[in-house]
């Protein structure tokens, strides 16, 4: 069953209403969106810890890679650029690293703070080709903008 992204939104957003700490903010939307709908496979946040380097954070699902670089793969190139990357296909995209074998699509967007300082991306992998599209991409984008906006 494909998520209700309206009742998701509704729901993050009473969990975290007025929460400023971002790991809680990150635990709780991770949970959250990883088990709203069987294609995410692997739900979580890469942090911010360094100038051009993600670490992991809060995430649902198998290990993930424990840091990236902002100049490798789709998690990389969400930071490097600030832009959502929709991956139909994880291995046609240049440079994807593969924390888990079974990963076939990706969709990762870029999380500001409310002074809109990059902190972080939201990775969703997927064991499905082509499991994400538009909506998901904007919906989500809409989450993770009202969530961490007075963080």
């Amino acid at each position: 069953m494909r998520v209700d992204y309206d009742v998701l939104a509704k729901t993050i957003a009473a969990l975290t209403e007025g929460e400023t700490d971002h790991v809680a903010l990150m635990a709780t939307i991770a949970c959250e969106v990883h088990h709203s709908d069987a294609r995410f496979d692997w739900t979580g946040f890469y942090r911010v810890v360094a100038p051009e380097l993600l670490k992991i954070g809060p995430y649902q699902g198998g290990h993930g890679c424990l840091t990236i670089p902002f100049a490798r793969g789709v998690c990389g190139a969400a930071a490097r650029t600030g832009q959502t990357q929709l991956v139909a296909d994880v291995d046609a995209f240049a440079d994807h690293i593969a924390c888990a074998s079974s990963t076939r699509s990706e969709l990762v967007i870029p999380v500001f703070d409310g002074a809109q300082n990059l902190i972080a991306v939201f990775d969703i992998d997927s064991n499905q080709p082509d499991a994400f599209d538009t909506e998901d991409a904007t919906a989500l984008t809409a989450i993770i903008e009202q969530a961490f906006a007075t963080s």
